[in-house]
């Protein structure tokens, strides 16, 4: 066999012993994405090949953790897309404010940029008490520094940028305190959002969301993922709420996008229909 032939059994056998000890399962990402990132991550190990990495792997958890890292995609931002949460302030949340109390999904938080993001935007256009953000990601380590709400100071420079080009109006200053070479995020941000582990491949869905954002994810996933992760959605989503995605993804051409209407097309937000939901009900 060739060695690239071999190297790609090893992958292919790395995952599937991966799968079956610790649950994570990687098979669905799309192939030339997780090789990469695995030879990054063999390349900075003390390993020369995929089967030497294998065996420890397999027994020792803090050793797949630190792979789970090289594996997972964290990069994110406050903010990040100005003109998506520019959007969402202007068209969107005139109909989450319809709502008595509303829940939005962030699937694939990563370190949590996102969430808090959202969570500015929807005190400032007056919902402070009426939301819960739930934040979820499949690397927990990523999770916790989300709870933590501390970030780089240096970055604060580029997020209130990004934020006065997504319509904030305030100062962005007064939604952090610096302390050294830190940004700490104020504690009100955090009140209603919870962050929670949760892998888009295995696990089931959250029940009746007003709102589901999932942005630049599923571009790693092969197209099989991909549609479970879009039923997960529609699954969790209630009528007339939104699905948020990236500006690579999209719903033509996929199972779900007949029930959704596009709601900002450059921005990739559908809005659910109601007369699909109520046709799954068996109502109508």
């Amino acid at each position: 066999m060739k060695t690239v032939d071999v190297e790609d059994l090893e992958i292919r056998l790395l995952l599937e012993g991966v799968q079956h000890v610790y649950g994570y399962d990687f098979r669905e990402y799309a192939a030339s994405s997780i090789k990469r990132r695995l030879t990054h991550w063999l390349a900075e190990s003390e390993f020369d090949t995929f089967s030497e990495a294998q065996s420890q792997l397999l027994r020792d958890r803090s050793l797949f953790e630190n792979l789970l890292r090289g594996i997972t995609v964290n990069v994110t931002e406050m903010f990040r897309d100005p003109a998506f949460f520019k959007v969402v302030r202007e068209q969107v949340v005139p109909f989450l404010k319809t709502y008595p109390f509303v829940k939005i999904w962030h699937a694939g938080c990563a370190s949590g940029e996102e969430a808090y993001s959202m969570a500015i935007l929807l005190n400032e256009e007056g919902m402070e008490d009426r939301y819960r953000i739930y934040a979820t990601d499949i690397n927990e380590t990523v999770l916790h520094k989300a709870e933590e709400g501390v970030m780089p100071l240096a970055e604060m420079q580029r997020f209130t940028r990004n934020y006065q080009k997504s319509g904030g109006a305030a100062s962005f200053a007064n939604y952090y305190t610096a302390r050294y070479d830190r940004a700490v995020l104020s504690p009100a941000l955090k009140k209603n959002i919870v962050f929670a582990p949760h892998n888009l491949a295995t696990d089931a869905a959250f029940g009746e969301m007003n709102m589901i954002l999932c942005r630049n994810v599923m571009i790693y996933f092969k197209h099989s993922l991909k549609e479970r992760c879009l039923e997960l959605f529609d699954g969790s989503l209630s009528a007339g709420g939104f699905l948020c995605l990236g500006l690579k993804e999209t719903l033509e051409r996929k199972k779900i996008g007949e029930a959704y209407e596009e709601l900002a097309p450059p921005m990739r937000i559908y809005r659910k229909g109601y007369a699909a939901e109520t046709l799954r009900n068996g109502r109508g």
